[in-house]
């Protein structure tokens, strides 16, 4: 049996809608809780997003609930945009099997390195401020309940897609020659 990268690629795109959803539900509800928290009731930073505890956190000081949150939520917000890229690359015809190499396409890819790059930051100040709070003796909950998790995966990943992106710009350039030449 033989499945055709067409095939493959319908699948990649159900798979991405689905992550992409999934993630931006995950984002809305941490800034929703966030907002909840702040505004109507401060006790339901014990039960927050998934389960995770930060009334220790809140009732010491809002400053630092604050930051974690809106460390959570810009990580949140960046993976989703990642699936977005994805998920409009393969929509929106900026992915041509005829011609591979294409600046669209290319664009899509630099973006994403960026996003990646930016999430694996983020994400490493993220782990690098619950482990200070935690030495404040704070309880603080698990970085991978917080989606800090991976942090050096993440910027190691951001190198190989920029490697791909410079690859793709040789493979534009190689294909304008080409298409000079004949």
């Amino acid at each position: 049996m033989k499945i055709s990268t067409q095939n493959i690629l319908k699948f990649l795109n159900v798979l991405s809608w689905i992550i992409f959803l999934g993630l931006c539900i995950e984002a809305g509800g941490i800034i929703f809780n966030s907002i909840f928290t702040h505004f109507i009731n401060p006790v339901a930073a014990n039960n927050f997003w998934e389960g995770i505890d930060f009334s220790a956190l809140y009732s010491f000081d809002y400053v630092y609930f604050f930051v974690i949150v809106l460390l959570m939520s810009i990580v949140a917000i960046l993976k989703a945009l990642m699936f977005y890229q994805i998920v409009n690359a393969l929509n929106y015809k900026k992915l041509n099997l005829s011609e591979p190499f294409s600046i669209g396409l290319r664009k899509v890819i630099v973006n994403i390195a960026y996003i990646v790059l930016a999430i694996g930051l983020f994400s490493k100040f993220g782990i690098g401020y619950s482990q200070w709070l935690a030495e404040k003796n704070i309880s603080m909950p698990k970085v991978e309940k917080m989606g800090f998790d991976g942090a050096g995966v993440w910027l190691f990943m951001s190198v190989i897609i920029f490697v791909i992106a410079q690859i793709f710009k040789r493979g534009i350039e190689l294909q304008e020659e080409n298409d000079l030449t004949i």
